[in-house]
């Protein structure tokens, strides 16, 4: 008696670890939901790809609605541009079966290198418009004359999927991305907050952590991204990417901040409390109020002559304090649907080497398994091609394409299971379409709940798209067992495929990736020292680089600080050198100012730390008795420079194994 309750507090606290959430519950529903009604309007419509329609519901299936209808907008596009190149290569290869192989792997090939250069959904437009052509004009490469009829019909069940999932998101209430956005953003403000004042506290940046924050910022772009495909949502979106971008700053100039060193001096101290209030998340009066101050400290170091230390320190205070601002306008603008103060661009590193072997990688697992296709004469071919140019070009974009390949693997036999139990339960010459929906539903429910699921959640998705094309969904629908294990036993064999092509074709290791990151970087910074380029979107790509660079470091712990050690420094000199460079284009066609202003350029090309120290304290001099703006390009100019002669002297021995500067 006295232990009842407490077996029921333990029995109900299992309870809950089984029973899913209602949020989860409620998107499993609106999945199950979209799937029957695309079904039934398929079938009514008398669409000859009615399944294609359920499928396209299942690649749409996001928690979230504009995430789902980002991804359906792009769909859409792929699907029309391979559509129409399919269409155009039977119309000039239909008689050809070599030449058709030939360009599609061509095709194949240049779409998956265009992807390596996009994200998301975008990225998954460009797969989309190359295995769109397998479907198409492979499938039916013995009956080239249906080609266009095809298209068309693909084309329609795919519209009818992208208009089934957006009715049954609108109308069951699907949660929007800006919703979570706004959570997430704000999450990731409170802990670039954290790390700013544990930074300004201990002097002493821990690169680790520097990492997994830029990589919880980055993480947000997909949501940004797909914010703008909901109702109203372009002004939010560029609000959520100024957002993002200030973060980068303001952990950026926090960590130039400290790498300065403590200038001595009252204005220095007063401005270190500043940034101190700054990381405790003012409101935006006082942000204000504090940027102002930190400009009027700034025009007096330089009006006064202040040292270039001092200098430097008082300007990294205030672009902490304007990437603030910055940040607070994004997430206003986020909020409240305004538009925002800026717009910046957020590019992501994308290395040529990586994307060139992506493609090849591709082309040749098509092209040899072509190949062997061709010589065994199997009828089941053709849609062993489609899946496998299916699967390796999506394995392409995936972060980690050995873990997607076990994914599918892993699905497999989930989906078999699936649809075998489905198809074996339906009544023989059952004719009653709600028979079918509801023998669908567990289904349904259960691999939508394991997307959710972080550890599986790929898993989960594979395993209903794969259970939806092994079951074929017709009207009346019927149990081949035939037909069912010729598909697995064909779907088997590419995912095998899939596994043998990322493991020993063209693989890139990890200390390869990082060889390919180094060698970008040098390039880059070599641009950014000749003067070409954006500091703001250097910025943004230099945070993607460092993020997947610390991911692909492993080892001890000490070679890997020291790694990331380098990698910050490389990125650093860069964004300085770009600015730099900004500011003294605005700076050349001032009289007096002709001389410092070449003398610092050729100070960068040449890397010479003393000259750029040297120029910084000439632009200083300078500022003496000009107008307040001239102070501020010349206090922001001499700021970059002297971060670029530290960043130099430190790091020239990197430098010059790195040949950093050669074009």
């Amino acid at each position: 008696m006295i232990r009842a309750p407490a077996l029921i507090d333990r029995g109900l606290g299992h309870l809950e670890q089984v029973v899913p959430p209602l949020p989860a519950l409620l998107y499993a529903v609106r999945i199950w939901a979209a799937i029957v009604l695309a079904l039934y309007a398929a079938f009514w419509l008398q669409l000859g790809s009615a399944a294609s329609a359920a499928v396209c519901v299942a690649i749409l299936a996001q928690p979230q609605a504009g995430q789902a209808l980002s991804k359906a907008l792009y769909r859409f596009l792929g699907t029309l541009v391979g559509g129409a190149v399919a269409v155009a290569l039977v119309a000039l290869f239909g008689q050809d079966r070599v030449l058709m192989l030939v360009s599609f792997t061509g095709w194949l090939a240049l779409c998956v290198f265009v992807a390596q250069y996009l994200r998301d959904s975008r990225a998954y437009a460009a797969l989309l418009a190359g295995y769109t052509v397998a479907i198409i004009a492979l499938a039916g490469i013995d009956a080239p004359q249906t080609a266009f009829e095809t298209t068309v019909d693909r084309v329609a069940a795919i519209v009818l999927g992208i208009a089934v999932v957006a009715f049954v998101n609108d109308a069951l209430g699907a949660p929007t991305v800006r919703a979570a956005l706004e959570r997430s953003l704000g999450e990731a403000a409170a802990g670039v907050d954290r790390l700013c004042a544990d930074l300004l506290a201990e002097d002493r940046p821990d690169l680790d952590r520097i990492a997994a924050t830029l990589a919880r910022i980055g993480a947000l772009r997909s949501d940004a991204a797909a914010l703008a495909a909901e109702r109203g949502g372009h002004h939010r979106a560029a609000g959520a990417r100024s957002t993002i971008a200030a973060l980068y700053t303001q952990l950026s100039s926090c960590l130039a901040l400290v790498e300065t060193g403590r200038a001595s001096g009252a204005p220095a101290d007063e401005a270190r409390r500043l940034c101190a209030e700054i990381a405790a998340g003012p409101d935006p009066a006082r942000l204000a109020a504090i940027a102002d101050r930190l400009r009027h400290l700034v025009d007096d170091a330089v009006a006064g002559g202040r040292p270039v230390g001092e200098v430097a320190a008082l300007q990294r205070a205030l672009d902490l304090a304007n990437a603030a601002w910055f940040a607070a306008d994004g997430r206003r603008a986020l909020a409240t649907g305004a538009r925002p103060l800026r717009d910046p661009p957020l590019p992501v590193h994308r290395d040529f080497p990586e994307a060139l072997r992506a493609a090849a990688r591709v082309a040749l697992a098509f092209a040899a398994t072509a190949a062997f296709l061709v010589a065994a004469g199997l009828p089941q071919a053709a849609g062993a091609l489609t899946q496998v140019s299916a699967m390796c070009a999506l394995s392409s974009v995936a972060p980690d394409p050995g873990r997607f390949a076990r994914s599918v693997l892993t699905a497999l036999p989930v989906a078999a299971l699936l649809a075998g139990l489905t198809l074996f339960a339906v009544p023989l010459e059952a004719e009653a379409f709600p028979v079918l929906a509801l023998l669908l539903a567990p289904t349904v429910l259960l691999c939508s709940l394991l997307t959710l699921t972080p550890s599986v959640g790929a898993t989960g998705s594979v395993a209903l798209i794969l259970t939806l094309m092994f079951l074929v969904p017709a009207n009346p629908q019927q149990f081949d067992a035939d037909a069912l294990f010729m598909n697995l036993l064909v779907t088997g064999a590419c995912c095998l495929i899939l596994a043998l092509t990322i493991r020993l074709v063209l693989p890139v290791t990890a200390g390869r990736h990082r060889a390919f990151a180094v060698a970008e970087a040098r390039r880059d910074l070599a641009a950014a020292l000749a003067g070409s380029g954006d500091a703001t979107a250097r910025l943004s790509l230099n945070a993607d680089r460092l993020v997947q660079f610390a991911r692909w470091t492993t080892g001890c712990a000490a070679a890997r600080r020291a790694s990331l050690r380098h990698a910050v420094a490389l990125s650093c000199l860069e964004s300085a050198a770009a600015r730099a460079h900004e500011q003294l284009r605005l700076l050349a066609p001032v009289a007096d100012l002709g001389d410092p202003v070449r003398e610092a350029r050729a100070a960068l090309a040449r890397h010479d730390a003393p000259a750029l120290e040297a120029a910084a304290t000439a632009l200083v001099r300078h500022g003496r008795g000009v107008e307040p703006a001239l102070r501020a390009a010349l206090a922001r100019a001499a700021t970059d420079l002297a971060t670029a002669a530290r960043v130099i002297g430190r790091h020239g021995r990197l430098l010059r194994h790195l040949r950093a500067t050669e074009g």
